[in-house]
């Protein structure tokens, strides 16, 4: 009995009555209605009951009925997300049903037996009837439902929705059908709304972890759920901490930018990540002009396969490009981008190329084929220690490839190239810094050859600014998360170390919005918010887990890697900054080179490089780029020398 009970609920939960059967029931209460009505002015008046009469207007009923309906769609409505403003198609469907029936018990059905006054009486009555059965009618559906619904999820996790804004009241109606979460109520900081329902739940209050323990306790509540991050930030002290403490899971619905290309999430829920802590709000852009400035265009994106190359293709093929050229060297991850992209992106005109930025007659031949309009350069070494081990391959990649792509984009007229630049490149301690540094300085001082018409062409470029970026390749979360699931222990660098982040989906937004901002020249630099203490953030990540810093995870400090300093700058010491319409993003002024100048010095780079002459070439950087001093690596000596 009880399988067969838990068989019809699940069907229940699962499919949508057809909405004939909605209009069924509707034209019954209608019809019922209005014989009751009928019945009830004669009994009121005590007037002989005319049987004919009543099977007149319960007919009359009956068509009103279905031509309202049809009109008004009251019976297409999913009676189960039914809400208040779900009754006005009720409301109008009663009123011409009443028009009606009072025009024809005025005009042709003069032989109901009712005279003037009982007429109106039995019209009002009637109209009123109607609308309070048809309402009572779906509130009786909705709560058979509700209560099915419980029956079958009576094991499901009890969970509070914390704050009161309108994101997270849409939370409850999301949940109401899920099979994994039942909402008690909504909770918040204070007793601003003691006693006080919101969407027919209570709102439980907190001031202190003893208010906390005792809700949890008597309303055993298993779960917080959080609207956005800026909720679990806020409250990351307090209730996180409390949750933490008293094991109560926190929970949080995924951002719009966790979405997929339809707009659709995978899940309403998940666990709250250390990435949801991070930072600060994220940096709007409207993307819509963004999407007006590539539509119909030909875009291509060096480094497609990496953490932020591969984000740009996933937001490029929504924006109705005319065709993506994904350029990168590394065989099997642009063979993953390539089969996501078949999967997500059925219509997207896409081609992947295997191929090196240092590689000219590559990239010569992918030019002349496809003719580019748009170029995000996003290929480069990043890894500091690495590229301080091996700084030609650093200036090979970043500097010479950064060279010949922007080449390229001249000769071949392309319309605009965006260079992804790092804030290691500011007042650089290590090799890869100084190298985005000496790509910057190339294409800022082509565009200005451009510009003043030193050079033919018509290529804008543009450069973007920023820090680290959460989860991208060899990041530090990645590394942490791998250290937490073997148990330790977390190694930090340094206790005072300090980074600044944003998410990879953020920083290709803003990759993109300045690409539509610029008009060529600029550096875009962007608002990081405040910087995070790297050994704070193992902290966070290790009780996030669920485990005690120190007790259960140890954190070690394994000391400055080569090249690495404690905190990274947005803006050199020489620079300052002009604003934009955004006031998030702003334009660095720096220093400028002149074109002729430094083609010779980059030919040198180039021919060094190639030929793996290590201390030439980073006695070339140092030179070119006097602010280069390198921190904690072999090249500390050069800095004396070059003095």
């Amino acid at each position: 009995m009880k399988q067969n009970l838990d068989k019809f609920i699940r069907y229940i939960s699962r499919t949508y009555f057809s909405y004939w059967i909605i209009w069924g029931i509707d034209l019954v209460i209608s019809v019922t209605s209005t014989c009751f009505t009928y019945w009830w002015i004669h009994y009121l008046t005590r007037t002989l009951l005319n049987g004919w009469g009543m099977i007149q207007v319960g007919a009359l009923a009956a068509v009103a009925t279905t031509l309202a309906s049809y009109l008004f769609h009251t019976y297409r409505n999913t009676v189960r997300y039914s809400q208040l403003r779900c009754l006005w198609p009720l409301i109008c469907s009663s009123l011409f049903k009443m028009v009606c029936i009072g025009i024809a018990v005025f005009t042709f059905l003069t032989s109901v037996g009712l005279s003037v006054n009982q007429k109106l009486l039995f019209i009002l009555f009637d109209g009123m009837l109607t609308v309070i059965a048809f309402a009572t009618s779906r509130m009786v559906m909705i709560m058979i439902y509700e209560t099915l619904i419980e029956m079958m999820n009576k094991e499901n996790m009890r969970i509070l929705i914390y704050g009161t804004d309108d994101k997270s009241v849409a939370l409850k109606p999301r949940l109401l059908h899920s099979s994994h979460y039942k909402v008690v109520g909504f909770y918040c900081y204070g007793t601003i709304y003691k006693h006080r329902r919101l969407a027919e739940l209570p709102i439980y209050y907190f001031t202190n972890e003893r208010d906390f323990q005792q809700l949890v306790h008597k309303r055993h509540i298993q779960g917080i759920l959080f609207a956005h991050n800026e909720s679990t930030r806020a409250e990351e002290t307090r209730l996180l901490q409390y949750c933490k403490d008293n094991h109560i899971k926190t929970l949080i619905a995924p951002s719009i930018s966790e979405a997929d290309e339809d707009g659709n999430f995978h899940q309403w829920v998940r666990p709250v990540k250390i990435e949801d802590l991070l930072g600060r709000p994220e940096i709007n852009i409207n993307m819509s002009e963004v999407a007006d400035e590539f539509s119909g265009k030909v875009v291509m994106v060096t480094g497609a396969a990496g953490s932020i190359g591969s984000e740009l293709c996933r937001q490029l093929a929504q924006m109705n490009i005319s065709k993506l050229i994904m350029f990168d060297s590394a065989e099997t991850p642009l063979h993953n981008i390539r089969l996501e992209c078949e999967r997500k992106y059925p219509n997207l005109d896409f081609v992947p190329v295997i191929g090196d930025v240092r590689v000219i007659d590559r990239l010569r031949m992918v030019f002349e084929t496809y003719h580019p309009q748009i170029i995000f350069h996003a290929a480069a070494y990043k890894h500091v220690p690495l590229m301080e081990e091996n700084p030609c391959e650093a200036v090979l990649v970043n500097v010479t490839g950064s060279r010949q792509v922007a080449d390229m984009a001249v000769k071949y007229g392309a319309e605009k190239m965006v260079m992804v630049s790092t804030d290691k490149a500011v007042n650089p301690t290590n090799v890869m810094g100084c190298s985005k540094r000496l790509a910057e300085i190339y294409v800022q001082s082509l565009s200005y050859a451009i510009k003043e018409g030193k050079i033919e062409g018509k290529t804008k470029f543009i450069t973007t600014r920023f820090g680290n970026v959460l989860g991208s390749n060899g990041s530090v979360i990645p590394r942490f998360k791998e250290q937490i699931e073997n148990g330790g222990p977390v190694t930090v660098t340094h206790p005072d170390i300090i980074r600044y982040f944003m998410t990879i989906p953020e920083a290709c937004r803003l990759v993109m919005e300045a690409a539509t901002m610029g008009k060529g020249n600029e550096i875009f630099v962007f608002e990081m918010g405040k910087p995070v203490k790297i050994v704070d953030l193992a902290t966070r990540m290790i009780e996030l887990a669920g485990y005690k810093p120190g007790e259960d995870i140890e954190i070690q400090f394994t000391g400055l890697r080569p090249g690495e300093k404690l905190y990274e700058e947005v803006l050199s010491n020489e620079e300052n900054t002009i604003p934009t319409h955004h006031k998030k993003i702003k334009i660095a002024k720096v220093r400028r080179y002149e074109y002729e100048d430094i083609l010779t010095t980059y030919d040198e780079f180039e021919k060094l490089s190639r030929t793996v002459q290590i201390i030439e070439t980073v006695k070339l950087m140092k030179r070119i780029v006097p602010e280069f001093i390198s921190k904690n690596s072999r090249f500390v000596e050069l800095d004396y020398i070059h003095k």
